[in-house]
């Protein structure tokens, strides 16, 4: 008999080979219906998998992550079998599951909308069928001839490329057997609530330089209700779109000369510069310096810093005077120089030090996303060098900056604690200080977090904060990394109470991350009604007739002299028709003025889509000035 830990704290015993699903219908046939992977001493596990030995053991479903990913991992499978049943000449390449969905590349001609549809009903027919999912495992060459006589090529790569000790298996489902790691569902039954959603093209393991296949997206739900949500969702989220209301309301554009960077148009740049000024007020406020570090550095700074030797492939590199040159791609190793400009006590520490630094990063043109994903950004960095007795209120400083700053817009975050990654510098005992330094650090603000294992920086361990915006979608923007390793390699030193030379460790910290990408996520999560206190044009003043452009001029001056920005609308049209525009601008308040108005020197004030009735313009002007200097959402 083996032990078995269960999620609520509870040990059962079994025999010896029970499966996962078996343990599940012991507990309850309801758990056994809804059951869609297992998480087995940590690793998830498909739910055919026998125990053989004492362990721990969650029983996953969909309301987990990887019991979604594991269903529409299933729902991949579905749409492949249902491509192969009519047009059986495709062949398939990799379908995995995604954070919203699935997907399945095919090497085929585009599919048309048409064909989506057909795929949708012969997918319908495949759940219908209650078709049963049975997993096997083959040894290497059989699992290579296997593949080879299904004529599936891009499957034989994988196998091919796989360990050689490593399990080759299958998923059969009737007539369609694919190459899978799993894990999948025991049926196609339960994969009723699906939708395909588009159509793309991509390159075979993302390399331009391979061929390019048909890659069809999808999502799928366990309920019709929660699909539908999903999908009014998505349909919100284009209408959010960044790049289409960053276009209608002036704000940057992208053109052929610069592709992946971007252009700030006047409106845009009012509102990126109104974000660095906010940023400035709350770092000052906080005790940061802020620095300023050359874009091009030389070859033997970035070995020194290691991204010569660990991330060559994403810098942009050049020649000047016969010697290599780098575009940084981070501003960390010029806040580390601009350190070690100085000579430093302890007394002196920790020194904060800011930078607003346009950094360039080599990113492949598929991978490019209106202000998303671009090749060059302003990172809002700041480099703090501290003693190891520093460490955990720096770290509670640097969150309280992040959680300020998210609350001000009214987004939700979750944070995740990320770890040593395989390709990394520094020895496993400066890991294991800088990790447990982040890690108590969190647990003594009482902050609930996610370990990410393996996916730290090549320096240091991180902690990730992921915004959640309107519609429910997660952006990792603030980060906070732990550096034992780039104070070594830069030999950066402060002079101790003992009078001493010692090493400084250091925070690199983001808020906003990018500039750009932050304005983009900002964008959408409020369909371009910005807050009073960011929009570029806070009022606009629309004269009735001609008659009153004189009274409208006046308001105009007042309100720049009393800072707040302003346009007016001098056009021959018609008031309606002016007011119908300024809101498509997304303007916060309209100011209407007639001849009411110009003789008791007032205002007719509507306010995103209001109408809030005649101010004399001192009180209109003292409301608006009280929510800009409060940030009021």
């Amino acid at each position: 008999m083996i032990n078995v830990k269960l999620k609520d704290g509870t040990s059962k015993q079994y025999e010896k080979g029970t499966t996962v699903i078996d343990i599940a219908r012991d507990i309850s046939e309801g758990l056994a219906r809804n059951i869609c992977a297992g998480l087995l001493n940590g690793d998830v596990v498909d739910i055919r998998t026998p125990i053989l030995e004492d362990c721990e053991l969650n029983i996953l479903t969909f309301d987990s992550p990887e019991g979604k990913r594991a269903f529409r991992h299933t729902a991949s499978h579905i749409l492949a079998q249902a491509v192969k049943r009519l047009y059986p000449q495709t062949k398939l390449a990799i379908g995995p599951s995604t954070d919203d969905g699935f997907y399945y590349d095919f090497d085929r001609e585009p599919f048309t909308l048409d064909e989506l549809e057909e795929i949708e009903k012969e997918m319908k027919k495949v759940v219908k069928e209650n078709i049963k999912i049975e997993r096997f495992e083959l040894p290497r060459d059989e699992a290579v001839k296997f593949m080879e006589e299904a004529g599936e090529t891009y499957k034989v790569e994988l196998i091919n490329d796989l360990p050689e000790d490593a399990v080759i298996s299958f998923y059969k489902q009737g007539d369609f057997t694919d190459l899978c790691a799993g894990p999948h569902l025991t049926s196609t039954k339960a994969v009723k609530a699906f939708k395909l959603t588009s159509v793309a093209g991509a390159y075979w393991r993302g390399n331009e330089k391979n061929k390019m296949l048909t890659r069809i997206y999808g999502t799928a739900f366990t309920k019709s209700e929660d699909l539908k949500l999903y999908l009014e969702r998505i349909e919100e989220a284009k209408k959010r779109d960044h790049r289409k209301i960053g276009k209608e309301l002036g704000l940057f554009t992208f053109m052929d000369e610069g592709p992946g960077f971007p252009f700030f148009l006047p409106k845009g740049v009012v509102l990126k510069n109104t974000l660095i000024n906010f940023w400035r007020e709350i770092h000052e406020k906080e005790g940061y310096v802020e620095i300023s570090t050359p874009m091009i550095l030389n070859r033997q700074l970035w070995e020194t810093s290691g991204h010569w030797g660990h991330y060559k492939n994403n810098m942009y590199t050049t020649v000047i005077d016969d010697d290599d040159f780098a575009i940084k791609p981070m501003n960390c190793p010029g806040g580390l120089l601009v350190y070690k400009s100085t000579q430093h006590s302890y007394r002196d520490l920790p020194v904060r030090m800011g930078e607003l630094g346009v950094v360039h990063r080599c990113e492949k043109s598929g991978q490019l996303h209106g202000l998303m994903r671009v090749r060059c950004f302003t990172q809002d960095d700041a480099h703090i060098f501290m003693t190891p007795e520093q460490i955990k209120d720096e770290i509670k400083g640097v969150v309280r900056i992040i959680d300020e700053v998210y609350s001000l817009f009214g987004f939700k975050y979750h944070v995740e604690l990320s770890t040593r990654p395989e390709d990394s510098m520094g020895s496993d005992e400066d890991w294991e200080v800088a990790t447990n330094g982040l890690r108590e650090a969190l647990d003594d603000l009482g902050m609930t977090y996610v370990v990410n294992e393996g996916d730290g920086a090549f320096y240091g361990p991180k902690i990730d904060f992921h915004l959640e915006d309107c519609l429910g979608r997660t952006w990792q923007c603030g980060t906070i990394q732990l550096d034992f390793q780039l104070p070594l390699r830069f030999n950066t030193e402060y002079v101790g109470a003992d009078n001493e030379k010692h090493r400084p460790i250091m925070i690199h910290r983001v808020v906003f991350g990018s500039i750009e990408r932050f304005i983009g996520i900002l964008t959408e999560h409020f369909a371009g009604n910005f807050p009073t206190w960011l929009t570029p044009v806070q009022a606009a003043v629309l004269p009735i007739s001609e008659k009153f452009h004189d009274y409208a001029e006046k308001v105009v001056e007042t309100l720049k002299d009393s800072g707040i920005r302003v346009q007016a609308d001098y056009r021959a049209e018609k008031i309606g028709y002016k007011i119908r525009e300024a809101r498509l601008q997304r303007i916060p308040y309209l100011l209407v003025v007639g001849e009411k108005e110009a003789e008791s020197g007032e205002v007719a004030v509507k306010s995103r889509g209001e109408d809030l009735g005649a101010k004399k313009l001192d009180v209109f002007i003292k409301e608006i000035k009280e929510e800009i200097d409060s940030k009021a959402r």
